[in-house]
């Protein structure tokens, strides 16, 4: 996943030491945004937000954390400010303007490197990581979704979901249930994954619910091996006398026996293209129909919705 980072300054100074300094990693991306810039960006969501005060030219470091927090969209973003004032006075004034990270200049290079990963990582366990999964929950989908939109990027959204996972759950318990969310979840990265393509995003919306937000064209294939390999490796998870059965045997709250096919994936894809949708709500909607389509198919199925804006 590629988490993006805003370098404000009205020189070059910091954003090509930061460059070097993480040039072997290709998952952050930095972009410079000047003083007078910085309205024009926020649409954009920057993971985390880096000013180098020494390089403001005519903005005030008071102005620029304000016109960030007034943002709706960017208001738990952190923000770094790296500056070589180092008054005490300075420092309380702008950290009463929602800084969270102030750092005295010169910093070691390996300190500024571990600081911002460590910052990264800590921004998504806070934001709802699944300690199941460990995959982004609602509120950084949320976000991806929302930035993508904003930004009128052409994707699909595929929702998955587990038919039957209640009977599972009901017959062989929760932590049962528990390692097909956790294979659900290994078999859905890999192939989203496969093709190194780092602008897809996986998030796990909580039970046995997933989405994926793809960039590349070729999701269909995508949703096919999924389903090839989950059919495969669900039967993993099953007796030898449920497997030759074909179905789960549960009683009822009367305490008569039900029969429930073993569990299946239904997936349902939307294409996002340009102008189709004003917000996340109208793409969630189309999702729910998409993936009911999905799931009314016996077994392991897909449905795509590829209706185009008029």
């Amino acid at each position: 996943m590629i988490h993006e980072i805003f370098i404000i300054e009205d020189k070059e100074d910091l954003i090509k030491e930061l460059k070097n300094i993480f040039k072997a990693d290709d998952e952050i991306v930095f972009k410079k945004v000047t003083s007078t810039e910085i309205s024009d960006h926020l649409l954009d969501i920057p993971t985390l937000i880096i000013i180098n005060e020494d390089q403001l030219e005519g903005t005030s470091l008071s102005d620029v954390c304000k016109i960030i927090r007034d943002n709706e969209d960017n208001s738990i973003t952190p923000i770094m400010v790296l500056t070589s004032n180092n008054t005490l006075r300075h420092e309380k004034a702008i950290l009463k303007n929602e800084v969270e990270y102030y750092i005295i200049k010169p910093v070691d290079n390996e300190c500024l490197f571990y600081m911002i990963k460590n910052i990264i990582k800590l921004l998504y366990r806070n934001r709802g990581i699944s300690p199941l999964t460990k995959l982004p929950g609602n509120l950084p989908i949320q976000s991806e979704l929302k930035k993508r939109l904003l930004k009128r990027q052409e994707f699909a959204v595929l929702y998955f979901d587990l038919d039957n996972f209640k009977a599972y759950n009901d017959t062989y318990g929760f932590l049962g249930g528990d390692e097909i969310i956790k294979e659900t979840a290994r078999i859905i990265i890999k192939n989203v994954n496969e093709n190194g393509n780092k602008h897809n995003f996986i998030g796990h919306i909580g039970g046995d619910d997933f989405v994926a937000l793809v960039a590349n064209k070729d999701y269909e294939e995508m949703c096919q091996n999924i389903i090839l390999e989950f059919d495969k490796k669900i039967l993993d998870y099953f007796s030898e006398e449920d497997r030759k059965r074909g179905y789960l045997e549960v009683p009822n709250r009367k305490g008569i026996m039900e029969e429930f096919p073993l569990v299946s994936l239904s997936i349902g894809v939307v294409e996002v293209s340009k102008g189709r949708f004003h917000n996340i709500l109208e793409i969630g909607e189309v999702g729910a129909q998409v993936k009911h389509l999905a799931k009314v198919t016996p077994g392991s199925a897909y449905a795509i919705n590829r209706r185009t804006h008029e």
